[in-house]
C-alpha cells in the first residue's frame, strides 16, 4: 500500500485520534524504522515498523484492510467515552465486555440522552462522517415540555444564538403533539456538545428524552436500548458515499465477534448482540417529509410526558391527523 502520513495511518487504524498521534510525535514517542518520526513522516504500514515508547504496532496492514462497524443502541445513563474517571458506565467498558476492543464511538451522545451510535475502529470514516462540511444528517427525535407552536419551530430552523455560536436545525417539525408538550424531530448536520437539548432551551422547551433515530441513511430501527448488531456491507457503503468517500468494493466483508449474545441475568440489558438485517429495514437517507412518515420505524421511545403519562413518538394511524400541527 502506498506510504501515507502517520497521522492518517494511526487514525485509520484506530490506535488514536489524529491529534492524540501529534502528541507522540511532538513527544518523541513513535518511530519509524527505529527512527524518531517527525510531523510529515510518511510509512508503508505493510513495509515499515512503526513503534510507539520503542513497541511495535503490530497488525497495522491488517487492521486497515479490515474494518468493523457495529451499531450500538446507547441507553441513558452511560457516557460516550473510553474510560471515565468518575467510574460511570462507559462505551469503553461495554466494548472491552463484549469483544469489541479497538472500536470507538463516532460523535457522542451525552449522559441523559439515547439512539444511535456508531463504533468502529474506521479512523477516516469517523473523521468524514464528523466533519460539518460533510453535511451528514443526524435525526432526533425529542420529547419536550412547551408550546409546540410554529414560531418556535421556525427559530429552530433560522437559527439561535448559543453561548459557542450560531445553530440552526436543517429540518424541526413535530412528530406528536400533547398537551404542554410533545415529540419533535431535529435534524443537525454538526454536533456540538449538547447542541439539541440547548437549541431546545434556547426557544423555550424543556427537554424530557432526547433519542437519535438515524445518521445519514445508518436508522435506529426496532434496536432495543443496550443492543447493538454489525452493519451490512450495503449500510458500510452506504454511509461511506453520504459522508463523501468513494465507495470500496474490493473492500473484505466486515467480520465481528460473536461476542455479547443473550442478555444479561441482572442489571440493564446492555451488550446484547442482534445479527445484521434484524433490527429493522434500514431504509433510504433521511429527506423532508419523510422522516414523520417514517416514525413507526423508529424506537419504541417512552418517556414521562406532561402530566406525568407516558407519551411515545406517533403511530402510524395518527401520523395524518397531526399534519396540521407541522411547522
Amino acid at each position: 500500500m502506498p506510504a501515507e502520513r502517520l497521522q492518517k495511518i494511526l487514525s485509520r487504524a484506530g490506535v488514536a485520534s489524529r491529534r492524540q498521534v501529534e502528541a507522540w510525535i511532538a513527544a518523541g514517542r513513535l518511530t519509524v524504522n527505529g527512527r524518531p518520526a517527525v510531523l510529515g513522516t510518511r510509512a508503508d504500514p505493510a513495509r515499515d515498523v512503526i513503534a510507539l515508547d520503542g513497541r511495535p504496532l503490530a497488525g497495522l496492514a491488517e487492521r486497515l484492510s479490515r474494518k468493523r462497524y457495529v451499531l450500538f443502541h446507547k441507553p441513558r445513563g452511560m457516557v460516550t467515552t473510553l474510560r471515565d474517571p468518575q467510574g460511570r458506565p462507559n462505551v469503553g467498558d461495554f466494548c472491552r465486555r463484549h469483544g469489541l476492543q479497538g472500536l470507538h464511538p463516532v460523535g457522542r451522545l451525552d449522559f441523559d440522552s439515547e439512539g444511535l451510535l456508531l463504533l468502529t475502529d474506521d479512523g477516516e470514516l469517523t473523521f468524514a462522517l464528523t466533519h460539518p462540511r460533510h453535511e451528514v444528517d443526524k435525526v432526533y427525535h425529542v420529547l419536550v415540555r412547551g408550546d409546540l407552536d410554529p414560531a418556535r419551530l421556525r427559530r429552530l430552523r433560522d437559527g439561535v444564538l448559543l453561548d459557542d455560536g450560531p445553530a440552526r436545525a436543517r429540518i424541526a417539525r413535530v412528530l406528536r403533539p400533547r398537551p404542554g408538550g410533545g415529540w419533535v424531530e431535529v435534524v443537525l448536520r454538526e454536533g456540538r456538545k449538547r447542541q439539541v437539548r440547548r437549541m431546545c432551551q434556547a426557544v423555550g422547551w424543556q427537554v424530557v428524552r432526547l433519542v437519535r433515530v438515524a445518521v445519514g441513511p445508518l436508522r435506529l430501527g426496532r434496536l432495543a436500548a443496550g443492543a447493538w448488531r454489525p452493519l451490512s456491507r450495503q449500510e458500510v457503503e452506504s454511509l461511506r458515499v453520504a459522508a463523501g468517500l468513494p465507495p470500496r468494493p474490493d473492500e473484505p466483508a466486515p467480520r465481528h465477534r460473536q461476542a455479547g449474545e443473550g442478555r444479561p441475568a441482572r442489571g440493564p440489558a446492555w451488550g446484547r448482540r442482534v445479527p445484521a438485517g434484524l433490527a429493522g429495514r434500514p431504509p433510504g437517507p433521511a429527506r423532508p417529509g419523510a422522516a414523520a412518515r417514517r416514525v413507526s420505524e423508529g424506537p419504541a421511545l417512552q418517556g414521562q410526558g406532561p402530566r406525568g403519562r407516558v407519551s411515545r413518538p406517533p403511530s402510524g394511524r395518527n401520523r395524518r391527523r397531526k399534519a396540521n400541527h407541522e411547522g
